[in-house]
């Protein structure tokens, strides 16, 4: 399979890429990888499959949200995420579906605060449940034997050490555990479904 990773650099994306090795995979990031793009532009992401061609499957792991006291969080903190990982992955969504082959699919990345909030994460937690939406409702109307699915991970073992006050009592999974969801949802069957790793 062709597959393009986006957001390939980071923790769960370098696992993803090597879980997907046996593919062929191009890898895509804001800094890094084979391609450039920047998921909050649109005319970016367009460039973007422009250069890629066809494709068998899209994965993304890429999106900055907010964290921070609601007390404290102003529209323009709350747009973070609503521009970059909600609409940047739903753009990859629209404008990728184009250039998918027959069969082929499209996988989205939330996270276990879609389903269990956290202090200071209400910015995240309503993106990923939008994310898990969208695929939902998507999944019924992508053509040509199409599929979207979103994969929604705990909190990875190797960035515990950052993000350990975010999430106390959670256990978190390796990122390697993670990124069999991603194949999964790549080389399986499942559509319109939230594939949870907790």
């Amino acid at each position: 399979m062709k597959i393009l990773l986006v957001g390939a650099s980071g923790t769960l994306g370098r696992a993803i890429h090597q879980a997907l090795s046996h593919h062929d995979v191009i890898t895509a990031g804001r800094a890094s990888g084979d391609l450039r793009v920047d998921i909050t532009d649109s005319d970016s992401i367009a460039r973007l499959f422009e250069k890629t061609g066809r494709l068998d499957a899209i994965v993304s792991a890429a999106g900055e949200t907010h964290f921070g006291p609601l007390t404290e969080t102003t529209a323009a903190d709350f747009r973070i995420g609503l521009e970059n990982k909600l609409l940047g992955q739903i753009n990859l969504a629209l404008t990728g579906q184009h250039y998918l082959n027959d069969g082929g699919s499209i996988t989205l990345t939330s996270g276990i605060v879609g389903a269990h909030p956290i202090r200071h994460g209400s910015n995240t937690t309503t993106v990923n449940r939008a994310l898990e939406g969208f695929a939902a409702a998507a999944a019924l109307e992508l053509a040509r034997g199409q599929r979207i699915n979103v994969v929604s991970p705990n909190v990875l073992q190797e960035s515990m050490a950052a993000y350990a006050p975010y999430f106390p009592g959670f256990e978190a999974v390796p990122a390697a555990r993670a990124a069999l969801a991603y194949v999964r949802s790549v080389e399986g069957i499942a559509n319109g479904q939230t594939l949870a790793v907790w």
